[in-house]
């Protein structure tokens, strides 16, 4: 009788430590480091101030929280369109729909507004939510316009995305469609969703933007992106021109996102019209 009491003691203790080994590995997650983003400068135009008034004002019987969002990140998003050929409509819809309007709790507490996971290359800061798995990793930034720049560096480094880049700008239907075939939501709904969201809120007028402008000449602030040229003598350089990215850069050079990036000191993927690069 004693040796079975003793026997259940000890399958206790040892039930006990596994419990409490698989606890600690759950709460050992790396939380990464915090990265140097910079500060984002707000420099919306005339033209886009007027345009978010008239698109709030002839929908205000929608969402005041859709609307709350649009106000506050149309500028950022016609931004990325002008850097990045990305269709404006398209980065506000998706804002809208990954975040919950900006008020899911991935965007309150981490500012990732479009549900992008850390993935292998992340070294920032990390939060772990379920999502399709349970706990699973999330990049966290210090400013919600770091979610929106890595956004468009998601879609212009994976070649999955490439073809996209073929439609034309205002082409949001065509995106749209094109994001889900690329495997970017698993939703089967993803399109219909996004393109309800453009047509609702007329987030289509944005993709009219021209970009004269839109570098804060507007209200007197200039803002220089990544716009040095290289302190290199040797080598071949390229004048970046309207709709052109990184990858479609490195496509052009038989290169790589990464090379071009080290031999001209890129910090991040931003690059500016007229800016001058070193492709070998």
């Amino acid at each position: 009788m004693k040796l079975r009491v003793i026997l259940f003691c000890i399958s206790l203790l040892v039930l006990s430590s596994c419990g409490s080994s698989k606890k600690a590995s759950r709460t050992k997650r790396d939380a990464g480091v915090v990265l140097n983003e910079p500060k984002p400068v707000k420099i919306p135009t005339s033209s886009e101030v007027e345009r978010t008034k008239d698109i709030i004002t002839k929908n205000s019987n929608l969402n005041k929280h859709t609307l709350d969002y649009i106000r506050k990140y149309a500028a950022v998003s016609v931004k990325e369109m002008h850097l990045h050929s990305i269709p404006a409509s398209i980065t506000l819809a998706q804002g809208i729909l990954e975040s919950g309007r900006g008020r899911s709790e991935l965007a309150l507490k981490s500012n990732n507004h479009f549900g992008i996971k850390c993935h292998s290359q992340w070294q920032g800061e990390r939060v772990y939510h379920d999502d399709d798995h349970k706990g699973e990793c999330f990049r966290k930034y210090q400013y919600v316009e770091s979610s929106f720049d890595d956004h468009s560096a998601f879609l212009t480094q994976r070649k999955r995305y490439a073809f996209l880049f073929d439609y034309d700008s205002d082409d949001y239907k065509g995106w749209a469609k094109g994001l889900k075939r690329a495997g970017y939501a698993t939703d089967r709904q993803y399109p219909h969703k996004l393109i309800k969201i453009i047509e609702e809120y007329r987030l289509h007028e944005f993709d009219k933007i021209k970009n004269k402008g839109f570098n804060g000449e507007d209200n007197n602030t200039k803002v220089v992106i990544g716009d040095r040229i290289p302190q290199k003598t040797i080598g071949n350089y390229y004048e970046v021109k309207k709709g052109d990215t990184l990858y479609s850069i490195a496509r052009k050079f038989n290169t790589t996102v990464g090379v071009i990036k080290e031999i001209n000191g890129l910090t991040d993927n931003v690059i500016s019209i007229g800016q001058h690069l070193l492709t070998k």
